[in-house]
């Protein structure tokens, strides 16, 4: 199983050109973990596929 460090993180094209206020994710199968851009280090948490389609649905709004 791979730890979080070996993930392809990636931010929204939706980001400013600095980068600030954004979340990063990476995709996997089974899971999407989502981090803070500007804390690399800091707080993780992952959620399902299922899950993160629908935050995605609702936030397109």
């Amino acid at each position: 199983m791979s730890t979080t460090d070996e993930l392809n993180w990636f931010k929204s094209s939706y980001s400013g050109s600095q980068g600030d206020s954004c979340v990063e994710v990476a995709c996997r199968p089974d899971v999407v973990h989502v981090r803070d851009s500007k804390e690399k280090d800091g707080p993780r948490f992952s959620v399902s596929q299922a899950a993160w389609a629908d935050f995605i649905g609702y936030a397109a709004l």
